[in-house]
């Protein structure tokens, strides 16, 4: 071991316990993102500078009915998206799990893919505009993904690679080898970045140009979550895939190639 290394903190994963009732920091940590979330975007949807002609899309209230489309096509996103992608295998030999999810696994494509389907869903429903509805998601979904790694963090998973870096940390399960926490390393650029990045370019005009926004969130988040996958240990049921690819950065492909396309179906039908 390094003498540099860093112990891993000894935090507790379990937030409040209040008998037979755990509540998790990873659950905290999906409250706070989409609660915060929430916030944003009334705000910036009553704020009527930012949007064309000066005119608010709808009344910010409706989205008081919207966060729990969100939250449920968020989680069960998140939750089929690991099963299928990450670790079909177990879950046909073991369906029971599909349901543990105390233990864990979410992928955040599956609950950013499954949080679009429940806008497109809600936005039928009260007749809006879906696209200004991802553009709203585009803008405040970094605050969850920001939260979400540190919880990811917190727990002690999905741990980076072996390093010796000043900084690299000692895993409880992942060996004596001090690793990347690079867990911390996306929240910092999946995160927090990517969140400074999009809330500036809203706040310059972007929600002018429906699907602008979504846009730069699908090339912003495949970019980040690319450059994070190459400090971060490959899941060990997976490995390396093609071309010594992991399966974060294959599913980022498709993430940039869909708001490549936004981008440019904005700027040909809004001429900018």
């Amino acid at each position: 071991m390094s003498l540099l290394a860093i112990t891993f903190p000894d935090v507790d994963s379990i937030a409040i316990q209040i008998g037979p009732v755990a509540i998790r920091w990873y659950g905290l940590a999906y409250v706070a993102g989409f609660i915060l979330g929430w916030c944003l975007a009334k705000r910036l949807v009553g704020t009527a500078r930012l949007w064309p002609r000066g005119t608010v899309p709808f009344d910010p209230r409706l989205l008081d009915n919207a966060i729990i489309w969100v939250v449920v096509a968020g989680i069960l996103g998140g939750r089929l998206g690991f099963i299928l992608a990450y670790n079909l295998g177990h879950y046909l030999a073991n369906p029971v799990d599909i349901f543990a999810t105390w233990k864990g696994g979410m992928s955040f494509h599956g609950g950013i893919l499954g949080l679009v389907i429940g806008l497109w869903l809600f936005a039928r429903k009260h007749r809006v505009s879906f696209l200004v509805m991802i553009d709203l998601a585009a803008v405040v979904a970094p605050i969850g993904i920001f939260f979400g790694r540190i919880a990811n963090f917190v727990n002690g998973e999905l741990w980076g690679r072996v390093t010796d870096v000043p900084w690299g940390v000692v895993f409880p399960d992942a060996g004596p080898e001090p690793r990347h926490p690079s867990q911390l390393y996306q929240a910092g650029l999946e995160g927090l970045l990517l969140f400074v990045v999009l809330f500036a370019i809203a706040r310059a005009g972007g929600l002018r140009y429906p699907g602008f926004m979504a846009g730069c969130f699908g090339v912003g988040y495949g970019v980040a979550r690319s450059i994070g996958e190459l400090f971060r240990q490959p899941d060990s049921q997976l490995g390396f895939l093609f071309g010594g690819l992991t399966m974060g950065q294959l599913l980022s492909i498709p993430a940039v190639a869909a708001g490549l396309w936004l981008i440019l179906r904005a700027r040909r039908l809004t001429n900018f």
